[in-house]
């Protein structure tokens, strides 16, 4: 079973397929299609768990077991009653369906849930007198209907929980980056771990950890309590604990990672998520203001998303991007500095031009990822002497590039009421309700160790997975806040 081969589909956030695409050309996936905030490949069960424990663009890893034509709900219905539902459950197992629609036709995703729920619940009736139970929160088995216009593709939802939930996350300043998009950020700019990285306004420490997992090669998958997969019934054990026990492409990292926030409360928040991932030898996080940065005194890059004046702001918007750009210009030479944000005139107030622009969403904003190329003295006089802040590939790149929208506006001025954009300052979570992080050892313990520990991991070298019997036989839950995000499919 395991040398056969099907096709699958890995979703991901739309700007961010070709990177995902990459990922599984390095992970060994065979004819990769890169389509619209997904990317098809084909591979065997190994590569499937690969794709969940490994991949770290990817929000789920599909499994398609039925592809047709509909024009109703009928047709619908009956497409899925035809195929053979014990391959793949019981009366006693649960499931769930969810349904993602771009149709005419068909204009409730919920609607062709229900389709597809009662299809299955009778034929299941019709063969056994019995009937499965619907799981929304804990189902044995997720399905993902997806219907673009009348093509209609039912698939086997393999990650269960979104795979940007790494798992490292126990707390969140308001607004927080999404791991997936933090992962795919970095990887955009090419850095692998070769110097030193800082984050000016690290938030919750997405960017630093996510940065970190890069440099070190390890797995997001290393923090996840379970996925979907793991309750198929030809889930190979063996196999998933022969990938998950796979540290062969970890490595050292030479260099070092600093967060800096200028808030007490996302300070704390990202030292805890920091201990959580284990990984406090390789990031240091400080309560700084961007006001004090100065020149780092080893080779640096800045990867970095400020405050844009929707969710999350300062006071003064305007004036915290033009200190970027004055710090990056008089503090950050000869370097490279990429900004995540939304608006143009935030990108204005930093006064320096950008060499490639990148259109990604941030949740439902229509961002950009500005490259900024830092050189001593004026453009013209850089210019002037043959010098370049575009490389050949970043030009073509930029040749190419398709905006989202044939003529793309970031949202207009701040209103000329300061109040209109004032922000209250990141809340203030209540001391006594916060989740309290693991207490890792200060060096970061030895890190697969500790996550498969019986009380925060998964598989133990030496003692085996926690099993149902020694669990109490209740699912094996980590301690941790479940935090929730907004997530496109």
């Amino acid at each position: 079973m395991e040398n056969k081969t099907f096709k699958l589909i890995a979703k991901t956030f739309q700007g961010l397929e070709n990177v995902l695409a990459q990922e599984l050309t390095e992970l060994g996936a065979n004819n990769i299609q890169v389509g619209r905030r997904m990317v098809s490949f084909e591979g065997d069960l190994e590569l499937m768990y690969k794709a969940n424990f490994a991949l770290r663009t990817a929000i789920r890893i599909l499994k398609p077991i039925r592809q047709f034509k509909a024009n109703s709900a009928d047709d619908v219905y009956e497409q899925i009653k035809k195929i053979d539902w014990t391959e793949y459950l019981n009366v006693n197992t649960t499931f769930a369906v969810d349904s993602v629609v771009f149709s005419k036709e068909f204009r409730h995703s919920k609607f062709v849930s229900y389709k597809v729920k009662d299809a299955i619940v009778d034929q299941l009736r019709e063969k056994t007198g019995q009937r499965p139970n619907i799981s929304v929160t804990n189902p044995d088995l997720r399905l993902n209907m997806h219907i673009a216009e009348d093509d209609c593709t039912l698939s086997l939802d393999s990650s269960g929980e979104s795979l940007h939930r790494r798992g490292y996350r126990q707390e969140a300043v308001e607004a927080p980056l999404n791991e997936v998009l933090a992962a795919a950020i970095i990887l955009m700019t090419g850095w692998r771990g070769e110097c030193d990285l800082i984050d000016p306004m690290c938030g919750s420490g997405t960017i630093p950890i996510e940065a970190a997992l890069i440099a070190r090669g390890i797995a997001p998958g290393v923090f996840r309590k379970e996925y979907a997969f793991e309750k198929w019934p030809d889930f190979d054990q063996e196999l998933f604990e022969k990938i998950y026990n796979d540290d062969s492409k970890e490595k050292p990292f030479e260099h070092h990672i600093y967060g800096f926030d200028n808030n007490r409360n996302a300070v704390e928040i990202a030292t805890h998520n920091v201990k959580a991932a284990g990984l406090t030898k390789e990031i240091s996080i400080e309560l700084r203001d961007f006001h004090q940065f100065t020149q780092p005194a080893e080779k640096s890059i800045i990867i970095t998303n400020p405050p844009y004046g929707e969710r999350i702001s300062t006071p003064d918007l305007m004036g915290l991007y033009k200190t970027i750009g004055e710090r990056l210009k008089h503090q950050f030479l000869d370097s490279e500095a990429w900004i995540l944000s939304y608006r143009e005139e935030c990108f204005e107030q930093i006064g320096l031009k950008p060499s490639v622009k990148t259109p990604l969403y941030n949740g439902s904003l229509e961002c950009e990822l500005r490259k900024y190329q830092i050189f001593s003295g004026k453009y013209k006089d850089m210019r002037a002497e043959g010098g370049e802040i575009k490389t050949a590939e970043e030009r073509k790149a930029m040749a190419e590039k398709k905006r989202f929208k044939a003529h793309r506006e970031f949202k207009k001025a701040i209103g000329e009421d300061e109040n209109d954009y004032r922000v209250k300052g990141r809340r203030e979570n209540n001391e006594g309700s916060r989740n309290r992080y693991r207490d890792f050892d200060a060096d970061g313990g030895s890190r697969r160790e500790e996550r498969r520990s019986s009380k925060g991991g998964r598989f133990n070298r030496s003692e085996g997975r926690p099993t149902k019997d020694n669990r109490g036989g209740k699912p094996y839950n980590r301690n941790r806040k479940n935090n929730r995000y907004d997530e496109e499919i």
